[in-house]
């Protein structure tokens, strides 16, 4: 029984990065003699097992036929006669395929070090054509690593083209498109994620809702840039510079999906359009299971970002309105999202990256006045329910209005 280090610990050790977590292949044993070692079995498809002190992976080394269409069309061989240079084939990019002796010797059959020292992303063999989960890990790499000077290896985004052509993309399931979306959105450059996914045709099947929003025009006089597909990944490149969560990134990459409904004879001029992408967000996370916090957050800032964009002139009441459809006086992180991602927005386009947004400002102090009013405070009143409802929100326009005008 032999044990080498793979995979990404590798890769990542040999570019000066932080190792956090160790993955080992295990070659010439059986699970039998692993389970006998004290290992535990953990994965069900694959054959994975924990160390029984370190608790880190150790995978038998397998190969893998395509029997059917899609990522789970595969018959996985595990057994010891499989050899370290056909477990590494089976891998998707030559700098992942890598693998360390416990000397620190390297063995590379495919090139992974060359293409490491040259900032390639290389698919490894034909093999890749066959996971169509593969496009969009190839696709998240390219975002991992584009600040590092890698790119995509042009015979590489071929054969992505002719697997989505071929209608491999077709075939993933919403759970997978949604985790490797939601891996590629905590990248540095996540924008680069859905560039690549555009440029290969991928984006148009998993996304149409922004693959749409190319080529729309926007008035120039408020976006520079006037393409809304440029815009939307401009804004998300501005959450991620600012490292604003997943959750305001979403936001960020959503914000503007009405746009791609707009009849063309109404362009530059998008009215409406921050309902209809309420409607559109709600069907993207329903058909893809987005979780709720991602969906409660893209909303409001669907729905209420041009109105953010316009805090000095709004009165006291559209300010708390905003606040309320926040849920912000309850879960005040919730306003600091929302402000995140208007932010971007506003720096999301040409000219305008490096704008302050004294708008968020106006919104906390609002915020801050809502706060100080308690029920409790017009308890004395006696008044029925519905009418200390009123007389609440009332103080609380009260207070922001004053709040406003004093900080103007």
């Amino acid at each position: 029984m032999q044990t080498y280090l793979v995979g990404g610990a590798v890769r990542d050790r040999l570019l000066g990065l932080p190792v956090t977590e160790r993955d080992w292949v295990v070659i010439g044993a059986t699970g039998d003699e692993l389970e006998a070692c004290g290992y535990q079995r953990v994965g069900r498809s694959f054959p994975v097992y924990l160390h029984p002190d370190t608790h880190e992976e150790y995978a038998l080394a397998r190969t893998e036929t395509k029997t059917g269409p899609g990522y789970r069309g595969f018959e996985v061989r595990a057994d010891p006669h499989v050899t370290l240079e056909q477990d590494l084939a089976r891998r998707d990019l030559t700098i992942n395929a890598i693998a360390e002796t416990g000397d620190g010797r390297l063995i590379d059959p495919y090139g992974g070090c060359h293409d490491l020292e040259n900032r390639v992303l290389r698919h490894v063999s034909e093999a890749f054509r066959e996971d169509p989960v593969r496009v969009l890990r190839a696709a998240r790499f390219a975002a991992r690593f584009f600040g590092l000077g890698f790119r995509l290896a042009e015979e590489t985004l071929q054969l992505m083209r002719e697997m989505v052509a071929a209608g491999e993309i077709d075939t993933l399931i919403p759970e997978r498109v949604w985790k490797e979306t939601l891996c590629a959105l905590s990248e540095t450059r996540p924008d680069i994620f859905f560039r690549v996914l555009r440029e290969v045709g991928a984006l148009k099947i998993i996304y149409p809702e922004i693959d749409v929003l190319f080529g729309v025009p926007q008035p120039p006089r408020w976006h520079p840039e006037i393409d809304t597909g440029e815009h939307t990944l401009m804004v998300l490149l501005d959450a991620a510079r600012r490292n604003c969560s997943p959750e305001v990134r979403f936001a960020a990459l959503v914000h503007d999906l009405g746009k791609g409904t707009t009849p063309p004879e109404q362009w530059p001029k998008h009215i409406g359009h921050e309902q209809r992408g309420v409607t559109l967000i709600n069907k993207l996370c329903a058909r893809l299971g987005v979780p709720n916090r991602f969906r409660d957050l893209a909303i409001p800032v669907a729905r209420y970002h041009a109105t953010c964009h316009r805090a000095a002139e709004l009165s006291a009441q559209t300010l708390l309105k905003v606040l309320e459809a926040l849920d912000a006086l309850r879960r005040p992180h919730r306003l600091d999202e929302f402000l995140a991602a208007c932010e971007a927005d506003a720096r999301g386009r040409t000219g305008h990256e490096k704008d302050d947004y004294p708008q968020a400002e106006i919104f906390r102090k609002a915020l801050d006045a809502a706060g100080r009013i308690r029920a409790s405070d017009l308890a004395e009143a006696d008044l029925e329910a519905e009418a200390l409802g009123t007389a609440i929100r009332n103080a609380r326009i009260a207070a922001i209005d004053a709040a406003c005008k004093t900080s103007g």
